[in-house]
């Protein structure tokens, strides 16, 4: 893959851990202004961007809006039940096409026969770990991070299905440290995701730890015209209707 100008050598596709795959420069600069314009669009009320509060009375330094089903610490919604109570936004059918492509751009996977390549149908996922699933990518947790921003170590545990988590990037780099199953802290992997990064993880680090220690102001690509990072997660929830 393409590097920054200047790079003595390009940055490839790795495999951080069995099932957790990082895929430098995937989304295009077209792409990238793209999903910038749509995340300001879903960030407008009503369901819009907000500041999550946690159980203990905290707050999340990156503030977020959800689409498809609403995230909230720990479970999920229809409505903005911490927030205005408002219908959370739909997941976009070209959005759960991009998750179904992410995942096969990062495992190297062929679709199936006969799955005709509708949005988020017939995905093979996982790295011969059996964790293949059919299912659209129907939540998106959209998180907005200044420099000051960060992302405790934590696990995407709501979910009922094994899909893989697709993580792209936009803006400002970001450090990405990528752990393990067991506990929050060592082992774990710091990666650098740069705008328009992929990082894909399932299979066996579908339930690893996870979080962004730092946030580098001022590095996201000057064309994008965004100050901050966006962090657009995709997932399968497999959960039916969730509550009100």
């Amino acid at each position: 893959m393409d590097g920054e100008p200047g790079e003595l050598f390009p940055r490839e596709r790795t495999e951080i851990a069995p099932g957790a795959v990082h895929v430098p420069d995937w989304l295009a600069p077209e792409r990238q202004r793209e999903l910038l314009e749509a995340c300001r669009a879903w960030a407008r009320p009503p369901a819009g961007l907000r500041t999550v509060r946690t159980p203990g009375g905290g707050t999340m330094t990156a503030r977020q809006v959800c689409l498809g089903l609403h995230w909230y610490p720990y479970g999920y919604a229809r409505t903005v039940v911490d927030g205005d109570g408002a219908p959370v936004k739909p997941m976009p059918g070209w959005l759960a096409e991009l998750g179904r492509e992410a995942v096969t751009a990062a495992y190297g996977l062929p679709e199936p026969a006969g799955t005709g390549g509708g949005a988020g149908t017939g995905t093979r996922t996982g790295t011969g770990t059996g964790t293949g699933t059919g299912e659209a990518y129907d939540i998106a947790l959209v998180n907005f991070y200044d420099g000051d921003s960060r992302m405790g170590m934590h696990r995407d545990a709501e979910e009922k299905s094994g899909a893989p988590v697709v993580s792209l990037s936009l803006g400002d780099t970001c450090v990405f440290r990528f752990g393990n199953t067991a506990s929050r802290g060592r082992p774990y992997q710091d990666v650098p995701l740069r705008s328009g990064d992929l990082f894909v993880f399932g299979g066996p680090a579908r339930l690893a730890y996870h979080g962004v220690p730092k946030v580098l102001p001022g590095t996201a690509p000057p064309w994008l015209g965004l100050a901050g990072r966006l962090n657009i997660t995709l997932r399968v929830g497999g959960l039916g209707t969730p509550p009100d």
